[in-house]
């Protein structure tokens, strides 16, 4: 091959390498989120299975258990508790053994980015897009999650709309927090997720606030950030 022609092959070759790395680093897990998109880690696959792991502990139901006690004792949810162990209902039998998570669960809202970071013992689990506040009215801090609520009626000034409403933002769950008149909550307009549209609330979708509200318990701490 003459030198000019081995050249321009060389050449070709390096151009169709840096298009393969490029297109391999824009298929990468750290991509940016879109509004349709979440992102769970192996660990939270981990958390939702009713294996074993390292992050849990197996324990068998005694006579005169349930699951309010159960998760209380352990400081998570019954809800969480059932969905992981595959429980229909709330009856439980002496000597079942439940797979118990033994994370201490708290949640970061970036505030720039419209994302909410669900994190275990200080460790990422799973990345949601939320919505917040339009002209910097989500308050930056450090709260609790102080009350938990299912389809919520929202009050407002000269109305009070109840769950189903067209009117009704707050979607199919509350999560209030120590900032009194703000909280975590779903959404009728899912196609803003993404954006800074919200009165100060944190916004997610539905289905996804849902998973959040059966997941953290009463008293999770929440830090949102600019």
């Amino acid at each position: 091959m003459g030198l000019r022609r081995k050249t321009v092959f060389i050449f070709l070759l390096s151009v169709l390498g840096l298009g393969l790395v490029s297109r391999a680093f824009s298929a990468s897990p750290a991509q940016t989120l879109t509004p349709t998109q979440s992102a769970e880690t192996p660990l939270f696959k981990a958390l939702m299975s009713a294996q074993a792991d390292p992050h849990s502990m197996v324990y068998e139901v005694k006579r005169g258990d349930n699951l309010t006690s159960i998760a209380k004792k352990n400081g998570v949810t019954a809800d969480l508790i059932k969905k992981i162990n595959g429980l229909s209902g709330d009856k439980l039998i002496p000597g079942k053994k439940l797979k118990i998570p033994n994370y201490k669960f708290s949640v970061v809202v970036d505030k720039s980015q419209n994302t909410l970071l669900l994190k275990g013992n200080e460790e990422a689990l799973k990345t949601y897009v939320v919505s917040t506040g339009k002209n910097n009215s989500t308050p930056v801090g450090v709260f609790k999650i102080t009350d938990k609520l299912i389809d919520p009626t929202w009050y407002k000034p000269n109305a009070v709309l109840p769950p189903g409403s067209p009117e009704n933002i707050l979607g199919t769950r509350w999560l209030g927090i120590s900032k009194e008149g703000y909280g975590i909550h779903g959404t009728t307009e899912p196609e803003k997720l993404g954006q800074q549209v919200t009165a100060g609330c944190v916004r997610m979708r539905n289905n996804e606030v849902e998973e959040l509200y059966a997941i953290v318990p009463a008293s999770t701490e929440v830090t949102i950030v600019d």
